[in-house]
Order: C-alpha cells, then sequence, then structure tokens
C-alpha cells in the first residue's frame, strides 16, 4: 500500500514511529547506518565506529594507566640481611677508611672536611638526625667532596632498648634528611655504641644501607688528646681497617688536630684513604 492511500490515523502513526526511531540512533552515538554515517560525535570524545576510531591520532584516545598499575619505579636493589656487620674492607691491598661518627658539628666538621679535602681524600660520615637537620649546609659539603654520609639514627638511642617502631622512626627520620639535603638516601648505617640486633641489621637492610662496624677504634670520645688519637691510628693501621672516630659530641679539637697529623703519613707510608663500594659480599 502506497503512503497515499493510508489512512490519515495510520500515517501519523507512522510518522510517530520513525520519530522515535531517529532519537533513539542519536542517543546511542550516532551509529553508522545502510546509507552512511550518523551525527558527528561531540568535540573531545572519539567518533564511534570502525573506520572513525582509524581516522583519529592515537593521542586523542590513549588510555592512561591507573594510579599503581603502570611500570614499576626504577629503585636500587637492597643488600642482604646480615647477621653481623662489617668491620673490614674485603682485599689485601693497602687500603684503609676513615670514618666519624655523631656529626655534622659547625665548631669541628669542617675543621676535618679541609683536611681531607687539602689531600684529597674521600672519608665517611656517620650523621645524627638531629645534628644533620640544622647543619644542612655541611652535609652538601660533605656529598659534594665526594665523601659517604651514612645514618647514625635520628638521636643516637642503644638500639637494643627499642621496639621496631621506634628505631625505624629513628632510622628513616635521618634517611629523609640526608636524602632531601643531598638529593641520595643513605648506603650506609652504624648504630650507636655498637650495640646491633637483628631488627637492626632487618630495618637496615630495608632501607637499602649495608651496617657498618670498624677495626680501629680512636677511643677519641674520652678526648685522651691528639698525641694518643695519632698513636692509636698509627698503631691500628693495615690493610682493610676501618678507623673511628667523631666530629662531634663533645669536645672534639683533639680528632681535628690528630687527622692533621696522621692522614698525611699514612699517605706517605704508602695508604690509600678510600670509601667503600655499595653493597659488599
Amino acid at each position: 500500500m502506497k503512503d497515499d492511500q493510508l489512512t490519515p490515523g495510520r500515517r501519523v502513526l507512522l510518522r510517530a514511529a520513525a520519530v522515535l526511531g531517529l532519537a533513539t540512533t542519536a542517543a546511542c552515538g550516532g551509529a553508522e547506518g545502510p546509507s552512511g554515517p550518523g551525527p558527528a560525535a561531540p568535540a573531545g570524545r572519539p567518533a564511534a565506529g570502525p573506520q572513525a576510531a582509524r581516522r583519529l591520532k592515537p593521542s586523542a584516545y590513549r588510555l592512561q594507566p591507573l594510579t599503581g598499575y603502570g611500570p614499576p619505579r626504577a629503585g636500587r636493589a637492597l643488600p642482604q640481611v646480615r647477621k653481623a656487620p662489617i668491620l673490614r674492607m674485603p682485599g689485601r691491598e693497602r687500603t684503609m677508611v676513615l670514618s666519624f661518627d655523631d656529626g655534622p658539628d659547625p665548631r669541628y666538621t669542617p675543621g676535618i672536611l679541609h683536611t681531607l679535602r687539602k689531600h684529597d681524600v674521600r672519608a665517611m660520615f656517620f650523621v645524627c638526625g638531629e645534628m644533620a637537620v640544622d647543619n644542612v649546609d655541611l652535609l652538601r659539603q660533605m656529598a659534594d667532596d665526594g665523601h659517604l654520609i651514612g645514618n647514625h639514627t635520628w638521636s643516637h638511642p642503644l638500639l637494643p632498648r627499642l621496639d621496631r617502631a621506634a628505631m625505624r622512626e629513628q632510622m628513616e627520620r635521618t634517611c629523609d634528611v640526608i636524602e632531601e639535603a643531598t638529593g641520595e638516601p643513605p648506603e650506609w648505617f652504624r648504630a650507636p655504641y655498637g650495640a646491633w640486633n637483628r631488627n637492626a641489621f632487618q630495618l637496615g637492610a630495608e632501607l637499602g644501607m649495608e651496617p657498618l662496624a670498624w677495626t680501629v677504634d680512636t677511643l677519641d670520645w674520652t678526648e685522651p688528646g691528639a698525641a694518643t688519637i695519632v698513636r692509636r691510628v698509627r698503631a691500628g693501621a693495615g690493610p682493610g681497617v676501618v678507623v673511628l672516630s667523631h666530629d662531634a659530641g663533645g669536645d672534639r679539637s683533639g680528632s681535628v688536630e690528630a687527622l692533621h697529623t696522621y692522614l698525611p703519613e699514612l699517605l706517605d707510608s704508602g695508604y690509600r684513604l678510600t670509601v667503600p663500594s655499595r653493597y659488599m659480599s
């Protein structure tokens, strides 16, 4: 039956159905029909259909990874969990390490840095966070001169008396200060008083730090005078030795003066004063 043969009522029904069909098609995104593409997609959204998708540049519809599901961030490998601290450097070369604890202290650390710089020697500084946070300029000087900055906790507590949470806080706060000042997190840790336990080794490793103790203790914290400190370093010198001194925590003028004497002597004797590599077997 032709359209002009339809009754007026039937023509009204057919026109209403056609209008309803067009509205439904537009609501579904303007999908292509047999006679060609439907209405254009709204601005900012890709047009529907495989042909339209091929016309778009990839950047227009590239999916962004969800937070936590992107590629893993590059991070440093963690050291093994040790059962005892490292006491000396491996190998039989005439190599020694000088280390200084408890600083930085603006009264004594600059003098030590000056002597090390004068002889182009690198050393290790195990800093306490409560000292470092007020002397970040000294931390930056250490880093700029090529010294290694290690973690000596925040306030120098006896670690075995702390629970795991308190111990972690002592370590983490100091790690944060060092990294904020130098741009690099510490890779070495030394327990105050040389008092280690399982938690100290585990937490240190979790934070990416190796535990380092010492071979020769100058006992400079007792303030014995420069001559005695020099004598102790001379007596303990040897391949792989780690020397413990302090640049804070008391009157360290004797430590500053002693370094001025024994450092050139060690160099003249053929020792190479250096710092350890990152992780050791």
